[in-house]
């Protein structure tokens, strides 16, 4: 949803801006304005990090923000104030209302808090419904384009993500309330959910995978305690077709991220089940899902925010589900220690279940000797001997 033609105009008058910062979390495509000839005219913060900006961060030519997703509106009014919203919206209703159609996670707060608001009114956003609106009256400036949005088709999986898919599937009881991202091992956790039924939503986002389990009729949400019989999300990603579901759809109601992500307000959700990833796991649970090291990867994003909600959550479970390898198999995912450097989203306070293709791990009330020993059963066979060598080392476990 980003304004496209906004941000193009902005880079071609660089040389007339001196230190403009742009904010955004992850936006697709092109990102002109991250381009070293940027330099002194134009820098970019991320609030999260995507392929696009990603050199540029780790560059030092963009900075990097780290906050939880729940949390990024109240920053927009005290400690990142906005001056200016660029937005992209559909025409205006016979109510003189715009919708921001597939992403109103910080967005909409955006819009509420910045002094000038430019909009891009686009015929082509869906009308979504929910907390979507933004009336004519507020905005201050606006320009017609008609563009079609961006489409990300389902990223296909194979065996191990599938294996991953089925040991998640099992921790969801029927009527559950789930709460799941976009990806090769997302996309196998819903496809493992084909044959679930009474499945609530409450999701900061909606994929085609939750498409095919509501076509499928496994997402009813007559169970929920919050927002009954309505799939809940904050912004939209993927093809035509959920472009076409989403639009002027009851059904789905999108909100703004201090809503979707309040952990408040997951927790209230009877069975919410949070289902998220990680990029490391060591041996005493600490679960690192935004760098690399040193090098910023993504973001924290809303994986804390879904954690501690859905901890608190009546029969609620706080899932981690990664392959157990990366580098094609050449490194592990389980780890002795975080690589030096890496950022801890998920702190071993808050972790509970961990799942790989080689099973699936409760480390919740577990002592450090324990979880070694419970990761160790989930990691690939070939890097276990190593690791209880390491946790061995500490005095875990014997050698």
């Amino acid at each position: 949803m980003e304004p496209r033609t906004l941000l193009g105009a902005l880079v071609q008058r660089a040389r007339e801006l001196d230190n403009v910062e742009v904010v955004h979390l992850h936006i697709d495509g092109d990102a002109p304005h991250v381009d070293p000839s940027m330099a002194g005219h134009i820098r970019h913060n991320a609030l999260f990090v995507g392929p696009n900006t990603r050199q540029a961060v780790n560059e030092g030519r963009a900075d990097f923000t780290p906050v939880f997703l729940g949390e990024v509106p109240s920053m927009f009014r005290a400690s990142l104030p906005l001056d200016v919203a660029l937005i992209q919206v559909s025409p205006p209703d016979e109510h003189g209302y715009c919708r921001l159609g597939l992403s109103v996670a910080c967005a909409l707060p955006a819009v509420e808090a910045a002094r000038i608001v430019v909009a891009e009114i686009n015929p082509r956003v869906p009308r979504t419904l929910g907390n979507s609106a933004v009336h004519v009256s507020e905005i201050d400036y606006a320009i017609e384009v008609d563009r079609s949005l961006p489409l990300i088709q389902p990223a296909p999986f194979g065996p191990v993500e599938r294996a991953i898919g089925e040991h998640v599937a099992k921790l969801v009881p029927n009527g559950a309330t789930i709460q799941v991202g976009i990806g090769k091992v997302p996309n196998a956790v819903l496809a493992a959910l084909a044959d679930h039924e009474g499945l609530g939503v409450h999701t900061e986002m909606f994929s085609d995978g939750l498409l095919e389990l509501a076509r499928r009729g496994a997402i009813g949400g007559h169970h929920k305690t919050r927002f009954e019989r309505r799939v809940v999300t904050s912004f939209a990603t993927g093809t035509e077709a959920l472009h076409a579901f989403v639009h002027d759809n009851p059904f789905v109601e999108f909100h703004p991220s201090h809503v979707v992500n309040d952990p408040n307000e997951i927790k209230k959700q009877h069975r919410m089940v949070a289902i998220n990833s990680a990029l490391q796991v060591d041996l005493t649970g600490q679960v690192c899902a935004d760098s690399v090291g040193d090098r910023i990867y993504s973001g924290i994003g809303g994986q804390m925010d879904f954690v501690q909600g859905s901890l608190r959550s009546p029969g609620g479970a706080a899932v981690i589900a990664l392959p157990s390898t990366a580098l094609r198999g050449t490194a592990s995912r389980i780890v002795p220690r975080l690589e030096h450097g890496s950022g801890v989203v998920t702190t071993r306070g808050h972790v509970q279940w961990i799942v790989t293709e080689h099973g699936a791990v409760n480390l919740r009330g577990r002592s450090l000797r324990e979880r070694a020993e419970l990761l160790i059963g989930v990691a690939a066979p070939e890097f276990r001997e190593e690791l209880r060598e390491a946790s061995a080392a500490r005095r875990w476990t014997e050698g």
